[in-house]
C-alpha cells in the first residue's frame, strides 16, 4: 500500500506540475505579446529598411549590403561616432558608479534627514530631459550662466562651445539626471541586508568603512550587476540631453551614435543608413548585456543574503 500510495502521489504531483505550466504559460502570455508587438517587430523593420534606401518622401527601394558596405567602409564619421560613444559610455558609467553606490548606501539610514535628503536627490529624475537641458543650457551660457555669475576667472566660460570639454560637462549633465535612479537601487538593496550582520561587524570592531566594504560591498553584488547593465547598456541610448544641449556641436564632438542616427535619418532623410546605426546600437547592447551577464555569473541567480 505504501508503494501504491508513494506511486499515486508521484502521478498526482506529476498531474498537478503539468496543470501548474498552462496557468503559468497564460499569464505570461501577455507580456510576450507586448514585447513582440512593441520590440521585436519594430527592431524586424529596423533591419528591412537597413537593406533599402528610403529618403522618407518617396518609396523604399531595395539596395542589399550597399548601405551597411556604405556606413561601415564609406563613411568614416561612423567610427569616430562609435568611439566618441565608447567615451561616453565608460566616462559616465565612471561617474555615475560610484556616486549612486555611495548615495545609496547614505539614503539607506533610517535617519529623518535622509530621508528628506532622499526626496531631494530623486527630483532630478522626474524632470523632462527637455526642461533639464534648458536649464543647464542657461547655467553653461557665457553670457549669463554660471561663469559670469561667479567671481572664478578659472571658470571655463564656452563650457557647450569648447571641444575640448563639452563631452565632460554631457557626463556631469546625465550622471545628474540618472544617478538617483541607480541610487534608489542600491538603497534598496542595502536595506535588504540582514541588520544582524552590521550588529555583528560592531561587535568585531569593525569601522564604517572596513563595514561597508567587508559587508555591504559583497552583499550588494547583484544589484551591482542590474544597476552597472543598466548603465551602460543605456548609455547607448541617451540623445535628448545631448541634442538640446548641443545638438552634436561643436566640431561634432559629442555626435555619438545614437545621436548620429536622429541626424543621418531625419535630418539628412537617410533612414536606410540610419537603421544600419541602429542595428549596430542593437548589436551593442545585446552584446554588452550578455557578456555582462556571463562574466558576473548573475546566471547562477544563488542567494547572498545571510543564511542562505
Amino acid at each position: 500500500m505504501t508503494a501504491t500510495a508513494s506511486s499515486d502521489t508521484s502521478v498526482g504531483g506529476k498531474a498537478t506540475g503539468q496543470r501548474r505550466q498552462g496557468p503559468s504559460f497564460l499569464m505570461a502570455l501577455p507580456a510576450v505579446l507586448f514585447f513582440g508587438f512593441f520590440a521585436l517587430i519594430p527592431l524586424g523593420g529596423v533591419l528591412a529598411i537597413s537593406f533599402m534606401e528610403w529618403n522618407v518622401l518617396g518609396s523604399p527601394s531595395w539596395v542589399g549590403l550597399d548601405n551597411w558596405d556604405a556606413v561601415l567602409t564609406d563613411r568614416p564619421f561612423t567610427w569616430r561616432a562609435l568611439g566618441l560613444t565608447v567615451i561616453f559610455v565608460v566616462g559616465s558609467y565612471l561617474f555615475q558608479a560610484p556616486v549612486a553606490l555611495l548615495l545609496g548606501v547614505f539614503m539607506a539610514g533610517q535617519q529623518r534627514y535622509r530621508a528628506l535628503l532622499s526626496v531631494l536627490y530623486f527630483l532630478p529624475l522626474l524632470f523632462s530631459s527637455v526642461a533639464v537641458g534648458l536649464t543647464f543650457q542657461s547655467l553653461f551660457s557665457p553670457y549669463y550662466g554660471i561663469s559670469s555669475a561667479l567671481p572664478f576667472e578659472w571658470l571655463p566660460h564656452d563650457w557647450l562651445a569648447n571641444p575640448d570639454i563639452v563631452m565632460y560637462v554631457m557626463i556631469f549633465v546625465v550622471g545628474w539626471c540618472f544617478v538617483p535612479f541607480h541610487a534608489l537601487l542600491y538603497q534598496a538593496g542595502v536595506r535588504q541586508i540582514p541588520t544582524d550582520m552590521f550588529e555583528a561587524a560592531t561587535i568585531d570592531g569593525a569601522g564604517r568603512v572596513r563595514t561597508f566594504f567587508s559587508i555591504t560591498l559583497p552583499q550588494l553584488r547583484y544589484t551591482i550587476i542590474t544597476s552597472s547593465t543598466l548603465m551602460l547598456v543605456g548609455s547607448l541610448t541617451y540623445f535628448d540631453l545631448i541634442f538640446v544641449l548641443t545638438g552634436g556641436q561643436p566640431q561634432d564632438s559629442v555626435r555619438i551614435l545614437p545621436l548620429d542616427m536622429y541626424i543621418t535619418g531625419f535630418s539628412a532623410n537617410n533612414l536606410g543608413y540610419a537603421s544600419v546605426i541602429a542595428v549596430i546600437l542593437v548589436a551593442i547592447g545585446l552584446s554588452m548585456s550578455l557578456l555582462l551577464n556571463k562574466l558576473s555569473g548573475s546566471t547562477k541567480m544563488e542567494s547572498d543574503k545571510a543564511g542562505a
